[in-house]
């Protein structure tokens, strides 16, 4: 069973479904992963983005679930032995994400974003000014102390740091919610302004 933000792997290029522009068709392949998002379908397809060669080239599609043959989590891609195995571990981002698995947490976390793919597929879409995205799923409210500790160590680390935090209603991010106490929750639905992001209000 896939969440947003994983990765999955299809098995043909018939797997991919939708209104899709006409860079996929030579940018995409089933050897790439595709990236689950946040959305609803009445036939119970898994909603997915295609990555294009380009920051700005991003697309929406469908699978069905029987396609898919592989799934990788962010939280699998956290692994220490997996960061320095990668032929992008000197670069700042994963540098960044190393000092942050060598730390304690009371929660497991991913990566996600431009650092995910690089490490899950060797693709070069890394760059030394790239921003190191980061999730937290959890299906019960987080302690607020532990939060500002991790805020606090990532603020110190050598690249920017974003992270969303993902709850069993959808995803917010974590500075939002320090700074506000509450929240855009996006939802499979759209947008939420809430200060109940775990609850089922």
């Amino acid at each position: 069973m896939s969440s947003p933000h994983d990765l999955i792997w299809v098995s043909d290029r018939a797997a991919l479904q939708g209104d899709l522009p006409e860079w996929v068709a030579s940018q995409w392949r089933p050897a790439l992963p595709l990236v689950v998002r946040r959305d609803v379908d009445a036939g119970g397809r898994v909603p997915v983005g295609v990555r294009g060669l380009r920051r700005d080239l991003r697309a929406a599609g469908w699978v069905d679930p029987r396609h898919i043959r592989r799934i990788v989590s962010p939280e699998m891609l956290s692994d220490p032995a997996r960061l320095l195995a990668s032929p992008y571990i000197s670069q700042p981002p994963l540098q960044a994400a190393l000092q942050l698995a060598q730390q304690a947490w009371p929660w497991s976390w991913g990566i996600t974003g431009s650092a995910g793919y690089a490490l899950a597929t060797e693709v070069p879409v890394l760059r030394d000014s790239s921003d190191l995205d980061l999730l937290i799923r959890s299906h019960r409210p987080l302690d607020n102390t532990e939060l500002l500790r991790w805020q606090t160590f990532i603020s110190q680390l050598p690249c920017r740091v974003d992270t969303q935090i993902g709850t069993p209603r959808g995803g917010f991010a974590l500075t939002e919610w320090l700074r506000e106490g509450r929240v855009m929750l996006k939802t499979p639905h759209g947008p939420l302004l809430t200060d109940q992001p775990w609850s089922a209000e």
